[in-house]
């Protein structure tokens, strides 16, 4: 798990989130800080907002944590009215101080920001066009496509710049944008990421990528923006322009399984109720007995209470996790991995020793981590060690936000479910059904889902990005 800094093992890694706040009577950026205070799951490379007073724009940024980046100061401005703020793990761009985000440029309509959640499929191809017509990048991230398509726009209006921009882009993002007087939002059109829109009691409203984000700053939940629209915040209120309506939906399973806070709502599902749901179908198809449930803190625990309440065998804390070392001990070198993981979780003796226990994680990508818990629990006296996993085996990288491996890393792609029980030395392992991950997320339709990683309905070649019509490319992606 990617957490505090430290790539125990390269698992999934959270992609980023966004926070917007438009008010006239509240600090936004205060409230922005905190947005992304309760954010910070989905990236932990860097942190940046940007706020404007409806004249003036600026924008702070810097590599770390949200408290680490503005541990001395939170921007201020007086009579600000807007910000925008992001959280970052990079997925494409090195993890560079110029790649940060927000982005904030001047162009002639004015002043911009923008802070971007996803991965465009084709930003590689309007990049290369856009440099042989003379335009000048300053990062590496695909984000900065977003903002040179709308400096270039010859439409009038912003929103129409925007919406112009939005139909000539592919792939999975969801955005921020803040003029001098508007705060935009918008999903892509197949809804791959969340983001949601709330209000507070005193009339500001909130874009966030959770509700978690809303309630932080205890504004009410309105609802989420729906796939393919825009939504424009100012002085007026707030206004819909749904710009592509006719894609096929295809909402990442993962933030349900794994990247999502458990107290977030996406869609109208709760992300505790699905891993709740996860977690009792697993022990109803596993049939998994022993004498305690346990779990791989923290991503493995809604799933593991699951378990327990559907078996009935108790669950109990067996792993212990330091949440309390600081991001610069440990390098992320293979060999430090190894102490990584020791420092990171460590079994409780008193609990295991003599125990048949079941241990629950979310996921498994290389099995690298699950292995040397395993012998953490062996050697701290368990009995037998049993895996359940609340996913499917994972053997397909991901190109839409999600940092994972090469598909030749990736343990599923290249050994079967008992070769990877052999190698991380459980004695019995485990996997979700797709179909009992299906019933798992009831309150949305499970066939408007993303399932690619677990079971590609096209071919690709290790290193290779899905290339052709964005539609076609979701299309097929939510298919098993």
């Amino acid at each position: 798990m990617y957490e505090n800094g430290y790539n125990l093992e390269p698992k999934w890694k959270e992609e980023c989130g966004v926070y917007g706040v438009y008010s006239h009577t509240e600090d936004v950026s205060g409230m922005t800080y905190l947005g992304l205070y309760a954010l910070q799951h989905r990236g932990q490379e860097s942190a940046g907002i940007a706020i404007t007073d409806g004249a003036w724009m600026d924008v702070t940024r810097g590599m770390g944590l949200v408290n680490e980046v503005f541990r001395h100061q939170v921007p201020h401005m007086e009579n600000q009215c807007i910000a925008i703020g992001h959280v970052r793990y990079s997925t494409t761009g090195s993890s560079l101080l110029a790649n940060t985000q927000p982005l904030m440029v001047n162009y002639a309509g004015g002043k911009i920001a923008l802070a971007h959640n996803g991965n465009l499929t084709n930003a590689a191809e309007i990049r290369h066009d856009l440099e042989q017509q003379g335009t000048i990048f300053q990062t590496s991230i695909d984000s900065e496509v977003f903002v040179n398509l709308i400096a270039r726009s010859r439409q009038e209006t912003i929103e129409d710049k925007v919406i112009e921009s939005l139909k000539k882009i592919k792939g999975a993002y969801c955005l921020t944008i803040m003029t001098e007087s508007k705060l935009i939002g918008a999903r892509d059109p197949q809804g791959f990421r969340p983001l949601c829109i709330g209000k507070t009691e005193e009339g500001s409203y909130i874009i966030s990528s959770e509700t978690c984000g809303l309630d932080v700053v205890g504004a009410e939940f309105i609802r989420d923006v729906l796939p393919g629209e825009m939504v424009v915040i100012d002085e007026n209120g707030i206004k819909s322009y749904p710009f592509a309506t006719q894609e096929p939906k295809a909402a990442c399973i993962f933030e349900y399984i794994y990247f999502a806070r458990p107290d977030s709502v996406i869609d109208g599902q709760s992300v505790h109720d699905a891993r709740f749901m996860m977690g009792r179908m697993l022990a109803r198809e596993s049939g998994c007995q022993g004498d305690i449930v346990i779990s791989v803190p923290d991503s493995g625990t809604t799933a593991a209470t699951g378990v327990a309440f559907e078996s009935g065998i108790p669950f109990v804390e067996g792993l212990i996790k330091n949440r309390y070392i600081g991001r610069t001990f440990i390098q992320p070198t293979q060999k430090k991995r190894d102490t990584a993981v020791k420092l990171k979780l460590n079994a409780i003796r008193s609990v295991v020793a003599g125990k048949r226990v079941i241990m629950v994680d979310d996921s498994i990508v290389r099995g690298t981590t699950s292995g040397k818990i395993v012998k953490m629990l062996r050697n701290a006296g368990a009995k037998e060690v049993h895996m359940l996993i609340s996913s499917p085996p994972i053997g397909y990288p991901c190109y839409y936000g999600i940092d994972t491996s090469v598909r030749k890393e990736l343990i599923a792609a290249t050994k079967s479910v008992e070769e990877i029980r052999e190698y991380i030395g459980a004695d019995s392992l485990h996997f979700l059904s797709i179909e009992g991950l299906k019933q798992s997320v009831s309150a949305v339709d499970p066939e408007a889902m993303c399932y690619a990683c677990f079971n590609s309905a096209y071919p690709i070649e290790d290193g290779e990005k899905p290339a052709g019509d964005s539609k076609y490319v979701f299309e097929q992606r939510k298919k098993c």
